[in-house]
This record gives C-alpha cells, structure tokens and sequence, in this order.
C-alpha cells in the first residue's frame, strides 16, 4: 500500500481520539505511502504530526477540514496544503471555532429539551481529556458524554438518533459559505476540496462549488458506496478538477469506529504529491 494515501483523517486537535503522531504512525505500520491530518477548523496538529512523519518516512499532507452551510446543511471544505502558520489563516479559523462552540452549546440545549441532563462543561471536559493546542470541540465529544451517562449504548446511535442530520438534536448555526471556505484556502497557499459529497445529497451543489472556484472532490469517502465513488470521480474528471479521498477516520469509542478506519478509502500517493505542490 505504499503507493496509496489516506487523505481525510482526525486527532485529538479536534474530534478525533487519537494524537496526531498516533496516525501517522498507524498509516505507516499498514504500509500507506501518505497521510494528512483534516482537523476541524484547526491546524493545531500539523507540527506533532509533522515530525512523527518524518521519523515514520512517511509523505504527511498539512490539512484542515472547514465547516461551513448551504441550503440548510452543513457543508465542509478541506483545505490542502495549506501554510498552517498563516496568521490570518489562523484567526479565521479561530472565527469558526467561535461559531462551533455556539453550535455545541445548541445541541445541549436541545438535548436536555429532550429529557437529556448534560451540560456544556461536560462536553468540554471529555474533549480536554487530550485535546491538543487550540484544538475544537465536536459532537463526538457530546456523544460520549450520552454514552457516558446512559442515554445511548454507542456512537453510532448517539448520530443516528440525535446528532446526525435531520436528527432530534442537530442544529446548523450561522456559518460562512462554502466559497468563501474555498477563498481563505486558496489565499492561504492551499487547494481546495469540496469533503463527502454524498453525505450532502446535493449533487447540484457540488457540481456548483466545482465551477465555482473549488479545485476538487473527495469521492472517495468510508460513507460512500461503490454507485457514489464512480458518479463523484466522473463529475470531477469532467470538470477537470481534482479526486481525492480518505477514511474520514476519528478513532474508535465504545468499539466503534467513526466513520471508518485508517486505509479504508485512498488515492493514488501521487495525489498527495500533488497537493502538496500548493494551488494546482
């Protein structure tokens, strides 16, 4: 597998649960050629995960993974290649991470509306367990303090019962727009990816941040089937744009892993040489 690249995974500097260093070391051990690190709306990881990659001799993508809303949904943007030591970069994201605790503080609203007695510092809690630098806070750390306390047996149906879209709980605050995301990538010496398309269900939408300004796709994702994977390269391809992909891998809670681990979806290593080359 050396010649293939896991280009979508989380650490503690977000909502994964493992160190940045503990990925890189994971992708080397299966044998992956490359692996990039797509916190969200942080880039606090790149340095740790920077230097296991170099003692792993492995080829390590810097990335962030952007949130941002359209048509009612939550739309993310990766971000390759990006200079993590941007300050303007940084202080955007920092902006997010702002509107992200809102959004955090919502779903807890919402969950004790539901009959659910959690408060916002236990979230915060779980996620300063390890979290890393001025990592963010997400619903995977929401979901374990509901499994914690009983209210669901895993991760899995913390998502599908409460947090997941259209769910009891989920909520979508005010956000920037997906271009807007694809800006700040691009004037951050990045390229710009449009992340699970089809967790979106909005194929026009995908097909109008590509013409928009968008470098790519990620059509290969652990939560697409074979039928999305070929209907998401082709639109990219047709386009002339980028194809990426990744496992989206968080880490594991309660024996669950979310959404699939480390390898699970990859490209070509060739396409990580290429983003890091910058804007294509």
């Amino acid at each position: 597998m050396n010649n293939r690249a896991d280009l979508h995974t989380h650490t503690t500097a977000s909502d994964g649960k493992n160190r940045p260093s503990v990925n890189v070391t994971m992708a080397a051990e299966i044998g992956l050629g490359a692996i990039a690190i797509t916190d969200h709306d942080t880039v606090a990881g790149i340095p740790e995960a920077l230097e296991a990659a170099k003692e792993a001799g492995i080829i390590f993508v810097p990335g962030v993974e952007i949130s941002t809303a359209a048509l009612g949904k939550d739309i993310h943007i990766l971000g390759y290649g990006i200079d993590y030591r941007d300050e303007r970069f940084i202080a955007r994201l920092l902006t997010l991470r702002d509107t992200r605790d809102s959004r955090n503080e919502m779903i807890v609203a919402r969950l004790n509306e539901l009959g659910m007695t959690i408060a916002i510092d236990e979230v915060i809690a779980e996620a300063n367990r390890n979290r890393r630098g001025d990592g963010s806070v997400g619903r995977p750390h929401i979901a374990q303090v509901l499994i914690d306390k009983g209210y669901v047996s895993d991760l899995r149906e913390a998502f599908d019962r409460y947090l997941g879209e259209g769910q009891a709980a989920y909520v979508v605050p005010p956000r920037i727009e997906p271009l807007t995301a694809v800006q700040w990538i691009h004037e951050a010496g990045g390229t710009a990816i449009v992340a699970h398309p089809g967790l979106y269900g909005e194929d026009e939408l995908a097909a109008s941040l590509l013409d928009g300004g968008a470098d790519g796709l990620e059509a290969y994702h652990s939560d697409h089937d074979e039928a999305e994977e070929r209907k998401y390269a082709k639109l990219a391809s047709d386009r002339g744009k980028l194809i990426t992909g990744g496992s989206d891998y968080h880490g594991s809670r309660e024996g669950v892993v979310f959404h699939g681990p480390i390898g699970n979806r990859t490209v070509d290593v060739s396409v990580a040489k290429l983003l890091l080359e910058g804007r294509t």
